[in-house]
């Protein structure tokens, strides 16, 4: 989906304004070259149940509802919930619940397509085997689950860390706020294997929110090598410059089956 055909309710929200719609070029069109990416990933389902996992302010359920008649957004935050319930009003097709309510035993295996993007790498270990549950028990039989997160080892971290410095330097986002590594630490991570790990910062929530990660120290090689215990995993996928096979890419994407 092109920019231009994005919703009056999509600029509106607080990821897009910050990521999608970034004053820095490289940020913004590596975020929409995912959203594109996983637009496609879910066409073979159009017209069948989805939902977004951690949806945050609903960018992705606004690219793809002219698909799903039944597409529902999921999250832990109440108040992001009522501020896209308020932004999406006029889609219909889209509708938002909280995790609390995604518990309900007639959630369980109706979805067709779930979607998890940009959530699992800032969960704690117990938040994550909840999600991971969570994707498995919501997910119908026969179903999809596509799960992506940022790849943060390799020759990727270092553009990421540079690109991270230059957008701080001109005060673009949060960027002023990025993590930084160590010598010892960001050469861990530049050599990382499924089984490396460093300690990883543990930032307080706001106003009662859970603690959470940041990007630091994730790798999605470990998580993928998690994966493989509660689903069959189908694919990996890397956005953008997929031919590079994760090399210089920012995302790593993990198909999986129940």
């Amino acid at each position: 989906m092109k920019v231009s055909e994005l919703t009056e309710g999509v600029q509106t929200g607080h990821y897009a304004r910050k990521q999608v719609f970034s004053r820095s070029a490289i940020v913004a069109w590596s975020h929409r070259s995912r959203f594109r990416f996983a637009r496609k990933l879910v066409e073979p389902y159009a017209g069948r149940r989805l939902l977004d996992y951690g949806c945050g302010d609903g960018t992705f359920l606004a690219e793809v509802c002219d698909w799903f008649p039944d597409a529902v957004g999921g999250d832990i935050d109440p108040g992001q919930n009522d501020d896209c319930r308020k932004r999406f009003a006029a889609h219909p097709a889209m509708s938002f619940l909280s995790i609390d309510e995604l518990e309900q035993p007639a959630c369980a295996g109706i979805y067709d397509v779930v979607t998890c993007m940009e959530v699992l790498e800032h969960c704690l270990p117990d938040t994550t085997e909840k999600v991971i549950a969570d994707l498995r028990r919501l997910v119908a039989p026969g179903g999809t689950v596509v799960i992506s997160v940022p790849i943060e080892i390799g020759p990727t971290l270092l553009g990421k860390q540079a690109i991270r410095a230059i957008a701080g330097w001109r005060s673009i986002g949060d960027y002023k706020f990025r993590e930084k590594y160590s010598a010892a630490e960001l050469v861990t991570m530049l050599l990382a294997d499924e089984q490396t790990a460093i300690q990883r910062p543990v930032h307080p929530g706001l106003d009662g929110a859970r603690p959470f990660h940041g990007h630091k120290g994730f790798n999605w090689r470990a998580l993928r090598r998690r994966l493989r215990d509660t689903f069959e995993i189908r694919a990996t996928r890397f956005t953008p410059l997929e031919f590079l096979g994760g090399y210089m890419s920012s995302q790593a994407w993990i198909i999986c089956s129940p």
